[in-house]
This record gives structure tokens, sequence and C-alpha cells, in this order.
């Protein structure tokens, strides 16, 4: 089925308490996909961000992020009252997330909901399910308050190597605290298998997203340290990154801990297949974030100061996939085939059957060779994106535009006004042959720099852009629903509400 969807972040949506959440204005904007007849929403990572605000650099693999707790629906559920929460500052600007400010303010009106709480069945059976990383989580975060927000590669040592004694220790001295983020967890899954069902029922299904390494200030590194390359001492041997290329001289250093792949093998990838069966669980399609990290992957020695002395390695291949869908069946996985891609990605990809992606940005090489250029898609199993968070807006992207690249851009477009560049790169993904068309909302609201999620390899200034209400008007849905109709789009499954 030809279909389309838009690109936003829970963190970008609309609302009154610094950062999106997954109440009212969550619904309001699945509605607004399903009156412009889109099939798919596509998220960012639903993990809690930690350094640099960056939902890639999460302490959990599997934690939801405290900031998208809906207040309104805890005050349905007789958790708290509107003073408990309307009186507060959020923020000082409705279009960026100031996360300081949240920093400040969410945890202490979610602590006010804890005290009210109580225990009953719905809370149990959600232990029950996810109790085997759930307290590890609630257990890393405690003894992280504890030792004042430090990373545990800086707590003391016995601590730091999680030895039995020190851990009995916080769970007995803390035991309220460990409770508490086990409470956070239950409240956040709870409204987002809520928000699932209510888009699904519209017809919209949700594109999740996982990051393809572990921060190296996690739960899991902490207390599954046989899984990375780690010395004795849990420092890291190797570290994740990219080569040198065209756009970074000296690459880009990630810095997470790479997986010791050997290890994993020996127990069939047992802790990726439970990843991959959360991941695929709480949402309707699962992209995988750097895919081709799985056909190879780029190793830099820990310690060094950019990625210029890095090597290639093998990853796990279909080997992994493979054991993923004999134990969980097949599932619906786009694979990001993004960067440097060599002829094991290539295989890979052939061979696992995912869709790839095409990113409209990458695609205007003169030469008219380029594969992202949508004349030369070999086939229909693509998502074809105008552009996505890692990349400028459309407006963004047009405006930097120059020479030939420029030139050829607006002559296959046919287009003599280079303001019209995104209304045709959203014409030309619409138009495409690929099965699924994806934009991000700014792109449809001719919106610039200001408005870009991420600019890689930098900090500070990222992941703050914020829709308004305003945005999501009758005009921008006509505008999206008429898009999506001309070009064969319209989601048929969508159901009347």
């Amino acid at each position: 089925m030809r279909s389309s969807g838009l690109l936003l972040g829970i963190a970008s949506l609309n609302g009154d308490y610094g950062i999106g959440k997954m109440g009212k204005e969550a619904r309001e904007f699945v509605d607004f996909l399903h009156r412009s007849h889109q099939h798919y929403w596509q998220i960012l990572p639903l993990t809690p961000t930690s350094y640099g605000d960056s939902p890639y650099q999460s302490c959990s693999c599997n934690a939801g992020n405290p900031y998208f707790i809906d207040f309104e629906l805890l005050e349905e559920d007789g958790l708290l009252k509107p003073s408990d929460y309307k009186n507060t500052a959020y923020g000082d600007n409705d279009r960026y997330i100031n996360y300081g400010m949240l920093y400040e303010t969410v945890f202490k009106t979610l602590e006010i909901a804890f005290e009210r709480f109580v225990p009953d069945n719905s809370y149990r059976e959600f232990t029950d399910k996810n109790g085997e990383w759930v307290y590890d989580y609630a257990l890393f975060m405690t003894a992280k308050d504890v030792n004042g927000g430090k990373p545990w590669y800086e707590w003391k040592k016995p601590l730091m190597m999680a030895q039995p004694e020190a851990l009995e220790r916080i769970k007995s001295e803390h035991s309220r605290k460990i409770d508490f983020y086990i409470f956070i967890q239950y409240e956040f899954y709870k409204q987002w298998y809520a928000l699932k069902r209510y888009a699904n029922s519209a017809g919209v299904e949700l594109i999740g997203d996982i990051p393809i390494y572990c921060a190296y200030d996690s739960v899991e590194v902490w207390l599954h340290p046989e899984l990375f390359e780690l010395d004795e001492n849990k420092k890291p041997i190797n570290v994740a990154g990219c080569p040198p290329d065209a756009y970074a001289e000296e690459g880009q250093l990630w810095g997470n801990p790479l997986y010791d792949w050997k290890r994993m093998q020996l127990n069939g990838y047992n802790w990726w297949i439970k990843r991959i069966a959360h991941a695929t669980d709480i949402y309707d399609v699962l992209r995988i974030d750097h895919f081709r990290g799985l056909a190879s992957y780029y190793s830099i020695p820990y310690g060094d100061e950019n990625a210029v002395n890095g090597f290639w390695r093998p990853g796990p291949g279909m080997e992994l996939f493979n054991s993923a869908n004999y134990w969980l069946g097949r599932k619906r996985i786009i694979a990001e085939d993004l960067g440097f891609i060599t002829e094991d990605v290539g295989k890979l990809l052939k061979d696992s059957g995912y869709p790839g992606m095409k990113v409209l940005q990458f695609a205007f090489d003169p030469s008219a060779k380029c594969e992202y250029l949508p004349c030369n898609f070999e086939s229909s199993g693509y998502i074809c994106y105008t552009s996505t968070h890692d990349s400028d807006t459309a407006l963004g992207w047009a405006q930097k535009l120059k020479g030939k690249e420029l030139e050829f851009c607006m002559e296959y477009m046919g287009i003599e006004d280079r303001t019209k560049i995104p209304d045709g790169l959203l014409r030309l993904a619409w138009s495409s042959i690929a099965d699924v068309a994806i934009a991000q909302p700014q792109d449809l609201l001719g919106l610039g720099n200001e408005a870009r999620i991420n600019v890689p390899s930098t900090v500070g200034l990222n992941w703050r852009w914020r829709i308004s209400g305003e945005d999501l008007s009758e005009e921008f849905c006509e505008r999206l629903s008429g898009l999506t109709m001309i070009y064969n789009r319209t989601a048929d499954a969508v159901s009347d509400k």
C-alpha cells in the first residue's frame, strides 16, 4: 500500500508544560494525521535523554522519558491537583525546550504524584512483565541520585564495579527512591500504550527508533559489562564513530562502547533479541539507527581525540536477524542505511529484506547517477524522506544550495525559483515509487534552520524545537491531504472516527 506520514518526536509536540507529552496534544496530532490521510507517525527514541539532551545518548535502552508523562492524565487518575503543576514554570519559550528548567521541575511534580499512588493489579502486571529491566533501571537512577548525578564510572569503586554488597546497600537504604523510579516507568508506559491504542484505532501506525549503541553512562554498561568491549576496570577498549569524509575531516567520535559481538554470539544474541522484542512491542514499525554497523562497524581506540585512527570490523550480519526471526518471528523493521555504505551493507540489506531509506537532500549530484534520486530507485521497497532529524529542514537546505548542485536540482524539479525547492522535494517524495513517503512538518510549514532538530557532532542547541498549535491549521491539513490524494498515498486503512 502506498502511504505517507510525518516525522515528529514526542518532545516536539506543542503544549503548556515545556515539552511535548503523551496526553491531549499527542492525540490532537493523531487526529491531524487522520484528517490529512497519513498512515504513519514516525517519532524519535522514547528513552530518557542525558548528555547533550540527545535521545540517542540515553541511560537506558528500555526506559521511557519521564518528561513525556502528561500531568493532566495524572490528574484524571487522582494523582495530581491543578495546583501541583499548573503554576510552575517549565520554560520561557513555547518554541524551544529548556531542559534545565524541566530537570528542576518535572521530577518534583512526579514525586507529588508518587506520594498519592497506591500500587494495584495493573502496576503488578507491569512489574512482572518488565521486571528484567525496570528494577535495574530504578537501581541505577537511585545510585545516580545518591552520587549527585555523576556518571557511574565516577562512583566509588565498590558501587562502580557493581559489587553485591554495594548494590544491597543502595537497595536497603534507598528503597523508597527505587520505588519512585519504577512508578515513573509504570506511568510512562500506561500513557504510552493508551496513546498507541488511540493512534492505531485511527489507522495511524507508529514508527519507533532505537539507537544501535548504548551510552557509556547507562545501566546496560554498568550492570552488564560483559556485553561490551571493556577492560577489567570497565573502561572501553574501543569506541564507536564514523571515519573521516567530506563533511568531517577528522571523522565523528561518538564515544559509545562497542559490543563484544563474539560473546553475544555465544548465547545466540539473547540481549539483542530481547531489545528488539521490547521495541517491536511498543512500536508498530521499528527503525534501527546506524543499521550499517550491524554489517561492519568503525572501531576507534579509546582515548583518541578524533576518529582518524579507526578501523572497520565485521558485525554480526544476518546471523543476528536469523536468530531474532527464529525466536520472535519476522518483525517490521526499517534499516537506516545512510552514511558510508559498502558492499557488505548492501548485502545485509538485501538478505534481510528490510526497506532502506532514501533522503532526497542527498540526491542532487549533477551526474544524475545518485541512488537517492527518485528516477534511480530500483524498486518501491524504500522509505523516501524529504529530510530527517539529522538534516536541515527542506527550506534550510534549499537556502544553502549553490553552484551546479543548485542548477541541477532546479532543472530536475522543473522550477526557476529556488523558493519552490521545498515544495519540489515534497512532490518528489510523494510522487516517487517508494512505498512510504515521510516529511517533517517543518518542510510543509516552510520553516528554515531555526526549526532544525539536530546538527550531528554538535552539542548545546539541539533537540529543542517544538511545533505550535497554530501550525496544525486546517490550511496545513488540506495541503498535506491534497498532496497525499494527488499521488495516491491516501491511507485507505484509516477508519472513520
